[in-house]
């Protein structure tokens, strides 16, 4: 199944079409990342693209290849966002007409800067699949041409321009690590790196939680999964399509998945360590790398695939990082109900230095005793050797604890 239509002459072609048109992303050295694998780990910056992700390469190439006729009938598209903003930038580049259907849960900065450049941005349905189902539909009706997001030839061709460069940034390499939805990027990177460099291990990473190609490798075939619930909206896709499949099938290494806590404590290393902001989406191959730093033989090179967040999400990704990294302590405490309990409590975690954010009272429960108190309590702690501290001070103190 699956003729592999691209190839690395297919990649160096693109990268060719994209040569003072996409950005050259810089590959940042992670010393905090090397420490953990123990050897060099450098990160493929691609939140710093055009548009703030891959998405605008493959897009370019696409629609740089349409004859005239074709761009004369305009482009469609669906998308979360990227792929969305990847074709109304490059539509604006080449003078072409674009509709972008977008999920109506698209991040609003998303949508804005799909307009912004240009694209006739539409909300309409539930999910991504809801909304490719509009584009095709829009397609159909129109005559307009449908991009999409990564089961064609010139997309993953320009996708894979990110290897070629990451190859040439870093020649020794031993290891690629590529965050992975419908496999577009992933393809193009194992096209690239494996024709160039055949001993590299390519390593795709999915969300757990909308992780299709694990089940369609076992079944040999693409299967949709259904349900998806992640905060990473940017690879939750439902099924690989047979071009990409075939090419993880047939190049990649290893699929491996990462959890929304894996998620938010990458995210959240990003930005206190490498000083990168980046989606949850984009963060997957850091996430995977963080949780078994030992699977990937170094030189690593983790590619960071986007870097557009609504900044409510980004404040709700990060307190959910804190809380995975330990940073966040949630705890239930029976205090006597007497005056000064609650004051005696408090000092203990003064004592400690654990920062008090939220403090709630119970005295009516049944479950407790006449003349106690239950005490929930948030605090902001160093990490997981400093919330054990502070659990054990409170029992030191006579406060036996909870934690929720």
């Amino acid at each position: 199944m699956g003729e592999l239509l691209t190839s690395g002459d297919d990649v160096a072609a693109a990268a060719a079409l994209l040569e003072g048109i996409a950005r050259r992303t810089p590959l940042e050295h992670s010393r905090a990342l090397a420490e953990r694998v123990g050897g060099p780990v450098h990160l493929k910056c691609e939140n710093l693209q055009h548009t703030g992700s891959f998405k605008f390469r493959g897009a370019y190439v696409r629609l740089s290849r349409l004859t005239a006729a074709e761009r004369a009938r305009g482009v469609v598209a669906a998308s979360a966002g990227n792929h969305a903003q990847g074709v109304a930038l490059a539509a604006r580049m080449l003078g072409v007409r674009a509709t972008v259907f977008m999920p109506e849960s698209a991040p609003l900065p998303k949508v804005a800067a799909t307009r912004s450049y240009g694209a006739d941005a539409r909300l309409s349905g539930v999910d991504l699949t809801a909304a490719l189902a509009e584009a095709v539909a829009y397609a159909e009706q129109t005559g307009a041409v449908f991009i999409h997001p990564f089961e064609h030839p010139d997309v993953i061709a320009g996708q894979g321009t990110v290897g070629l460069e990451l190859l040439d940034q870093c020649p020794d390499v031993a290891t690629v690590v590529v965050c992975t939805g419908g496999g577009g990027l992933v393809s193009g990177v194992a096209a690239a790196v494996k024709h160039r460099r055949p001993g590299v291990r390519v390593v795709a990473v999915q969300a757990a939680a909308a992780a299709a190609f694990p089940g369609s490798l076992a079944a040999g075939r693409p299967v949709a999964v259904s349900g998806m619930t992640t905060m990473a909206d940017g690879i939750a896709v439902g099924s690989p399509g047979e071009l990409t499949f075939a090419h993880v099938r047939d190049l990649v290494d290893e699929v491996r998945t990462v959890s929304e806590e894996d998620l938010s404590r990458a995210l959240l290393f990003c930005l206190e360590r490498a000083k990168l902001v980046v989606e949850p989406a984009g963060v997957a191959a850091v996430a995977a790398v963080l949780a078994d730093p030992t699977a990937f033989p170094p030189p690593v090179v983790a590619v960071v695939s986007g870097g557009n967040i609504d900044p409510v999400l980004l404040l709700k990704v990060v307190q959910h990082g804190m809380a995975a990294a330990g940073r966040y302590l949630r705890l239930t405490l029976r205090v006597p109900d007497r005056p000064g309990s609650l004051a005696g409590v408090l000092a203990v975690l003064a004592g400690v230095g654990a920062n008090v954010l939220e403090v709630e009272h119970e005295r009516t429960a049944t479950r407790l005793d006449l003349g106690q108190v239950e005490v929930f309590v948030v605090l902001e702690t160093r990490g997981p050797d400093h919330a054990a501290a502070v659990v054990g001070a409170l029992e030191q103190a006579g406060f036996p604890v909870t934690e929720d």
